[in-house]
């Protein structure tokens, strides 16, 4: 390693370890598995653009503060997945105290999206209206699965999940944060219950 590489990993880490909190970064997943005896990890990205990610410094959530792991490796695959080796992670017994650890970027690292381009993962905060119940609540997650996206509101205290597809969508009112939906007859009444 060059001398101004060390003094400039001495600087990012200082600096970020110093000051970094939650609020100033954003989730981008987590370590999900250990990978080999030699300290390889698999990450699993719950960010949409996680091709699109500068990755040389992630950012684990350790006792609730965030500390730098500088990139050694990483190779990145198209099922939201990258396997990744860490500076000073060199075995199977330090990569696994990483496993499960939620993964972070500063929010200056944040891809840029064209304003037009609206996903599922934006409903967040959107308020939930059913066609048969009314107001049902506000969206605080929505999570990616393998064949489809589940929201979760939070109706009385309750969180209720319900699938994302074309067909319960009955609009999507974007400056109101409003969704229009038709759920299936009976889940609202399972968590009704």
């Amino acid at each position: 390693m060059i001398w101004t590489d060390f003094l400039f990993l001495i600087f990012i880490f200082g600096f970020y370890s110093e000051n970094m909190t939650i609020e100033e970064s954003f989730y981008i997943g987590y370590v999900s598995k250990t990978r080999g005896l030699k300290g390889e990890v698999q990450l699993f990205f719950e960010f949409e653009d996680y091709d699109d990610l500068e990755l040389e410094i992630i950012f684990l959530e350790v006792n609730k503060k965030l500390v730098p792991y500088f990139v050694d490796q990483i190779k990145l695959h198209n099922n939201s997945t990258a396997y990744a080796t860490f500076e000073d992670v060199d075995h199977i017994d330090k990569a696994q105290a990483l496993v499960r650890k939620k993964m972070y970027l500063p929010n200056d690292k944040m891809p840029e999206r064209d304003p037009d381009d609206f996903r599922y993962t934006d409903l967040v905060g959107y308020l939930v209206i059913d066609e048969e119940h009314g107001e049902l609540g506000e969206i605080i997650d929505v999570q990616e699965m393998p064949q489809q996206f589940i929201a979760t509101v939070d109706m009385d205290g309750k969180e209720m999940m319900f699938p994302l597809s074309e067909d319960l969508i009955l609009g999507i009112d974007q400056e109101e944060e409003i969704i229009e939906v038709e759920l299936p007859e009976g889940l609202v009444d399972l968590y009704k219950e």
